[in-house]
């Protein structure tokens, strides 16, 4: 196209030129031109008006107005419409550019137009010119406002047409301002894989102790990752220390060891060093004190070495099929040189590393507590089949295991060391260490006394009997320096070994020993000097008394019952005079009878009512074998009473029997009454009062006399709730259909329905009771009013209590129920009738 001919070029300039429609404007520009409102009025007029012509005015305002920002962004927002949609290298973008720049001259200081002119360029690709426009709002706009600079120069440096290294420099620069986004820029170097970069400035987040992740990210995790990017890329890593930063990992973060041992190990493997990663492995696994952890670095090393088995196995397959070469003369030193065929040492390594798994597992769970007792035996049973390694293992374990820290009984670890030497014939070592062991300072007195007893066992077993024996003595003698007096906590105080002598357990062993090797002098001695030291129980009392009683030494076993009672009480007791009286009796008989009555009484007069059954039992049987029938019954009277209620029944059961056996039916007849007529504390539950009423008539019916049982039934029926002993009132009409007739079976219902309104007036005057004392109870602080409404039911209370007393007082017919009228039944009360 040519130049624009001259008619073309006036119209250009008429189009531009003000029309009769702007004069007014132009006028009263012309007289001011600095008023931006006549400015801004001018050019909302002219919206319909061409591009160029408001682009004319636009220019004339700011030209006018330079430091107006609502001129300038209203040009700049038309200009940029205007361009939308067009190509990079357009003019009207290189244009829209420059007028940018003019704006910025006046509008430095406004972040707004920075924003747009930088997203203006970022768009545009224009990646040198949007960097130093960058840099260039970063020193214009005071620092306050920068964040909002920021966040476009970011977004800018991490697009793909930006160089990494400026983008590192920008980031550098960013972090000086924002230290807490360090967590981005390891991101954005961790997306561009600068491995060395990411871990050097983790590290250095990692020491800044003022450092708070933005992502909420503990200072755990975020060592986890360092250890995890310097291990993988170990050759980016070159300059950094990354055995000292995974082993102050280790000592800083105990529940990661495991990982972070074998992060260690695979950043060494990564680079070759084979051997010092096999290093840091077994470092790993002797230091670790969880089972989790160890079973992390024993897996991982299993894996490495296996691995590493197979890759030679392939690369020796790979050379099978190539030529071999003959290398001569390599000056090497034998030693140095690597035939390649290794495999055997390789399997063999594996081998014996899997072999020692629980033995390093052992020692896991011994770090974890080395005073446990029951793993150090375990340990022990590892070793199996290697006496020395036994050895060596017991003897770390007495030195290890601390007394008052230990988990279990450290006895036992000395008496195990001792039994492995009598096991493998050396009895003189395990003498030895019997005798260190019972120099030990136990917790408890019964640990020390067990190894006693453990040693003279042994010796037993080798039939050396005196020795036994004299070790026996010699634990049971009392420390020639113990004060004679001391109080219970003084002597809790010293140590095990002068509190040994009051060993029962220890006691107990001599005992035993001396009765089957001593002497019956010797074996008396040790009994009487346990009774001596007052630790006797009762069953070394029964134990005294039977070794005596073998030996026909009947009275002084005696004795030691008689020692026995005295030192112990019921319940403890009773097994001593279960035996005494047993064996008193079956040795005397009725020779000495008021002996043993007064042993009888005795007991009776320190038993219980609990306890007292059993001897009642043994006594009354005493006197029908060998006294007279007579005290049998007594003593079965009184057995009734001393026993408790619930045992009653079962000894009426024997002494009805027992009556009828030796006195016949006149006393059976004065039990059962004494047995249904007995008062309070001597009676009966009623129940139990119920069946021996039941069983009392039954045995009247069987001799016919059917008055006497009708009396029976009517005396008990005041017990007998119908609405819960169904049983007595079933019997009671059965009888009356056997033996009775219409008037007495008539009768038998009146008295139960009186019985059943009796029951349920007392129930229902037992809560209308308890209602009044709640009433008066609630209205006790109201004063004299409440006061005389107490004193008004106490007196109702006091008259029904008159009125009961009178009716059980009045002479009865047959029951003593209220309002019941007698139908002509004689009580068994009544002597003349009986």
């Amino acid at each position: 196209m040519g130049a624009p001919t001259g008619v073309d070029a006036m119209g250009v300039i008429d189009d531009l030129m003000p029309s009769e429609e702007d004069l007014l404007y132009e006028e009263e520009l012309l007289r001011n031109p600095y008023a931006l409102k006549m400015w801004w009025r001018y050019i909302q007029a002219r919206m319909d008006a061409p591009a160029k012509r408001r682009y004319l005015l636009y220019e004339r305002a700011l030209k006018a107005l330079p430091g107006s920002y609502k001129l300038w962004s209203a040009y700049l927002k038309e200009r940029r419409l205007a361009v939308r949609g067009m190509r990079v290298d357009h003019p009207a973008v290189e244009s829209l550019n420059n007028t940018y720049e003019r704006a910025l001259v006046s509008m430095h200081k406004m972040p707004r137009i920075w924003l747009e002119y930088l997203e203006l360029l970022v768009d545009q690709k224009l990646v040198t010119k949007a960097r130093r426009t960058f840099d260039r709002a970063l020193a214009a706009l005071p620092i306050t406002q920068h964040d909002r600079i920021w966040i476009l120069y970011l977004k800018f440096i991490r697009q793909r047409e930006v160089p990494v290294e400026t983008a590192v420099r920008v980031y550098r620069r960013y972090l000086k301002l924002e230290p807490e986004h360090a967590e981005e820029y390891i991101a954005y170097l961790k997306a561009k894989e600068r491995w060395g970069d990411a871990a050097r400035k983790l590290a250095e987040v990692l020491n800044d102790d003022t450092f708070r992740s933005l992502e909420g990210k503990p200072k755990h995790a975020l060592w986890l990752e360092l250890c995890d990017m310097i291990t993988k890329h170990p050759r980016e890593v070159e300059g950094m220390r990354v055995d000292a930063i995974l082993r102050a990992g280790i000592r800083k973060f105990t529940d990661e060891v495991g990982r972070l041992w074998t992060s260690l190990a695979d950043y060494y493997i990564r680079r070759g060093m084979f051997e010092k990663a096999r290093d840091v492995y077994e470092e790993g696994m002797s230091s670790v004190i969880t089972v989790h952890d160890f079973s992390l670095i024993f897996d991982a090393l299993t894996q490495f070495e296996e691995s590493l088995l197979t890759a030679k196995m392939e690369a020796l397959g790979d050379d099978e099929d190539e030529p071999a070469e003959e290398e001569q003369g390599d000056g090497r030193d034998f030693l140095l040189k690597d035939d390649g065929n290794d495999i055997d040492l390789r399997l063999a390594r594996l081998e014996y590393l899997m072999a020692r798994r629980p033995e390093l597992l052992s020692s896991v769970v011994l770090r974890q507590n080395p005073h446990n007792v029951a793993e150090w035996h375990k340990r022990v049973k590892l070793f199996e089949g290697n006496p020395t390694k036994q050895i060596l293992t017991y003897t770390e374990a007495v030195k290890t295991v601390d007394i008052d820290k230990a988990l279990g009984k450290p006895h036992s670890l000395w008496c195990a060391f001792a039994k492995f030497y009598e096991r493998h014939g050396d009895v003189p070592n395990a003498r030895v260490i019997f005798e260190k062991a019972v120099g030990v300072q136990y917790k408890y007195v019964d640990d020390l006394a067990q190894v006693w007893c453990e040693w003279a066992e042994m010796e037993l077993r080798h039939q050396n009997y005196r020795r036994a024996l004299d070790l026996m003595r010699r634990a049971t003698t009392e420390p020639a320096d113990r004060p004679r007096r001391m109080t219970v906590e003084e002597e809790r105080a010293l140590p095990v070994q002068a509190r040994l002598y009051r060993s029962l357990k220890l006691w107990s062993f001599y005992a035993d020993l001396e009765e089957s090797l001593g002497t019956l002098e010797s074996a008396q001695a040790v009994y009487d000097r346990v009774l001596e030291l007052r630790i006797a129980t009762p069953q070394i009392i029964l134990n005294y008394a039977a070794f005596l009683q073998e030996h026909k030494f009947w009275e002084e076993s005696f004795k030691v019952y008689e020692r026995g009672v005295a030192l112990f009480k019921f319940p403890h007791v009773r097994d001593i005079w279960a035996a005494y009286l047993k064996h008193f009796v079956e040795r005397y008989g009725g020779r000495k009878l008021e002996r043993a009555r007064d042993l009888f009484e005795h007991a009776l007069s320190m038993a219980p009512q609990e306890e007292a059954r059993p001897l009642f039992m043994e006594y009354a049987l005493l006197e029908e074998r060998h006294g007279l029938a007579k005290h049998a019954m007594e003593v079965y009277a009184r057995a009734c009473r001393g026993v408790p209620k619930p045992e009653r029944l079962g000894v009426y059961d024997v002494y009805l029997a027992k009556a009828s056996e030796f006195f016949g039916i006149g006393k059976v007849r004065e039990i059962y009454e004494g047995a249904i007529e007995a008062e309070p504390p001597n009676d009966l539950p009623d129940a139990d009062c119920r069946a021996l009423c039941i069983r009392y008539a039954k045995l009247e019916q069987k001799l016919g006399e059917v008055d006497r049982a009708r009396a029976i039934f009517v005396h008990a029926s005041a017990i007998a709730n119908p609405r819960t002993a169904t049983e007595f009132w079933n019997e009671w009409k059965l009888f009356e259909v056997a033996h009775g007739n219409e008037d007495t079976f008539r009768e038998m219902l009146r008295i139960q329905r009186s019985v059943a309104a009796s029951y349920s007036h007392m129930q229902i005057q037992s809560v209308a009771d308890s209602a009044k004392l709640a009433e008066n109870l609630a209205a006790g602080a109201s004063g004299a009013a409440g006061a005389k409404r107490d004193r008004d039911a106490m007196a109702a209370l006091e008259a029904e209590a008159e009125e009961l007393a009178a009716a059980a007082a009045a002479p009865t017919s047959g029951t003593a129920l209220r309002g019941f009228v007698s139908a002509g039944v004689i009580q068994q009360g009544n002597t003349g009738q009986q």
